[in-house]
């Protein structure tokens, strides 16, 4: 069986991506069985949060994405 090699970047890209569809839906849905939908909107949603929100799963998803990389190219060979 071959090994495919991809780029660090694109290992990186790949790992963000699934990481912020993962974690954005996952923070979504706890915070609507915690507080209910209509806060939800305006806590995660409202016009002065949504800069926050995304803010918080931007850097999460990057840094995830750098240290799984990282550990799929440089530490697990």
């Amino acid at each position: 069986m071959s090994k495919i090699k991809t780029s660090f970047w694109k290992l990186t890209l790949r790992f963000s991506i699934v990481f912020f569809v993962f974690y954005s839906i996952v923070k979504t849905i706890i915070k609507i069985f915690s507080v209910g939908f209509e806060q939800m909107q305006a806590d995660l949603f409202g016009p002065e949060t949504m800069y926050k929100f995304l803010t918080e799963i931007i850097l999460a998803s990057v840094l995830y994405g750098l240290f799984m990389a990282g550990y799929y190219k440089f530490i697990k060979k």
